[in-house]
């Protein structure tokens, strides 16, 4: 598996794709310290861009990696090879060459301006932390969907719905349910909700992160009680810990039983 995860890895590092998504999140860097002039300020705004962009470059990247290396990963299941062995070198590969260019891109700048002088620097590693969990988390989702359809358009169609429901339609939703339902205690509810959706539990976790929660109202209040203790941190870890990993024992099932 470790040298299928090493072809992966460079072979993706290797892709022009991979440049252009180190040199975006390079230039976004320099770009916002330039025009904040201030670490803690860059930070929210790169909140803002990770919590949205990450996702979808991971799930696009994941089922175009899949498809593009079709072939290859033929060749591979006539070897004396665990199918389980493949999928996930090929899964840890591609996550982990993402998770570089998006730490590398964002870190070069901020080391350059000094941000581990700063009092920004946690913040900027939970930023940094929560990128790399919903690369690995939409990676997975990713491969999922591209081992359920042989359809190459078909995979990246459900790829890129799954990316808009969780990064748009659920939270209209989850607004739509605290509306019609505002007479009732929605405590619970709402943190359970946040949980299931690993977008919004990233985006709470870095707002609580930069004690910005306030902006949330009422419902920051909630998440302030609960997520801001140290127990609420270990539950949301691990909820990031279960999103990763419940797909992929996912891929390796559904990989044993797929027919190629």
């Amino acid at each position: 598996m470790l040298k299928i995860l090493k072809y992966s890895f460079f072979d993706l590092m290797r892709s022009r794709w991979s440049y252009v998504y180190f040199i975006f999140y390079l230039l976004i860097g320099f770009v916002l310290l330039f025009l904040n002039n201030d670490t803690s300020k860059a930070v929210i705004t790169l909140m803002n861009i990770i919590v949205i962009l990450t996702p979808l470059i991971g799930t696009i990247f994941g089922v175009m990696y899949y498809y593009n290396s079709r072939e290859f990963t033929e060749l591979l299941l006539a070897q004396p090879l665990k199918r389980s062995t493949i999928f996930l070198g090929q899964y840890i590969g591609v996550s982990i060459s993402l998770s570089l260019s998006l730490v590398l891109g964002l870190g070069i700048p901020f080391l350059a301006y000094g941000v581990t002088q700063s009092t920004a620097i946690f913040d900027f590693i939970s930023l940094l932390f929560v990128g790399v969990f919903l690369t690995f988390i939409f990676v997975a989702l990713a491969f999922n969907i591209a081992l359920s359809n042989e359809n190459k358009i078909k995979g990246f169609g459900y790829a890129i719905l799954l990316w808009l429901f969780m990064a748009v339609i659920y939270d209209g939703l989850f607004l739509i349910s605290l509306i019609v339902f505002q007479d009732y205690p929605l405590d619970q509810f709402s943190l359970f909700a946040t949980i299931f959706n690993p977008i919004d539990l990233s985006r709470i976790v870095v707002l609580l992160k930069l004690d910005i929660s306030a902006l949330l109202g009422y419902t920051g209040a909630v998440f302030q009680k609960f997520f801001g203790t140290s127990m609420g941190m270990i539950i949301s870890t691990f909820s990031l810990l279960f999103w990763v990993f419940l797909p992929t024992i996912r891929i390796v099932f559904k990989s044993k039983k797929k027919d190629f």
